[in-house]
């Protein structure tokens, strides 16, 4: 017979604009689920963190730089960051207002409640690419985890951020010799080139072993000086 933490037991369900988000638990850690395709838990996080790291090691003696945060996700980035006195100003971009709700009173809380006191942190609920695309901020890095990678989207309008058209708005925002790094759970050779043709610098993939599975992967490029 199974026991209760072999089951997930879905603990917040909300249908949204952008469709339907689900906090469940699972055993000791909690999953966010996105129109029907795990996103992510809270079982590790390791890549979570090293996804702000490798942009903060990417900039080398920038002083206090303001770095955006992509996805809000079960927190682990932000809390990372907020944890490092190094980074200045640190904008996180959540286009889910349940995710946003999660960490703020919820489940998620004890993960993130710390770094949302932070006076750094300023939380922005709207959509990334329509926010790159439409901002008049800029940024010292982009730390961009809203899908499972280049490949494979959360919903399909986030392909475009992925393209010539949608890198290049990320250029946009980031300040000469800013850092672009995408969080991705597989290497995509062809976004590299992507990231080339959009005029990145210094393209390369780190991998990060994790927990379970294969490595995750963060791709890391420089914005044109």
């Amino acid at each position: 017979m199974p026991t209760s933490n072999d089951t997930p037991r879905v603990l917040d369900r909300h249908e949204g604009p952008h469709g339907e988000v689900v906090l469940r638990r699972h055993g000791d850690r909690l999953e966010i689920i996105a129109n029907g395709c795990f996103l992510m838990d809270t079982s590790d996080g390791r890549s979570e963190r090293r996804l702000v790291d490798a942009a903060l090691d990417t900039l080398a003696d920038r002083g206090r730089p303001h770095v955006l945060i992509g996805g809000l996700g079960v927190g682990y980035s932000l809390a990372h960051a907020a944890a490092d006195p190094r980074w200045g100003r640190i904008t996180v971009v959540e286009r889910e207002r349940a995710i946003i709700a999660w960490h703020r009173d919820g489940p998620l809380s004890e993960i993130s409640a710390r770094a949302l006191a932070d006076p750094r942190v300023q939380v922005v609920e709207t959509d990334l690419v329509t926010y790159v695309n439409e901002t008049y901020a800029t940024f010292d890095a982009l730390c961009l985890d809203i899908d499972n990678g280049p490949g494979w989207t959360v919903t399909e309008g986030n392909g475009e951020l992925y393209r010539v058209a949608g890198l290049a708005s990320c250029a946009r925002v980031l300040r000469p010799g800013g850092v672009l790094a995408v969080w991705s759970a597989q290497p995509s050779p062809d976004f590299e080139e992507t990231l080339r043709n959009a005029g990145f610098q210094q393209v390369r993939t780190e991998e990060i072993p994790v927990a379970r599975g294969v490595p995750d992967v963060v791709h890391l490029a420089i914005s044109p000086e």
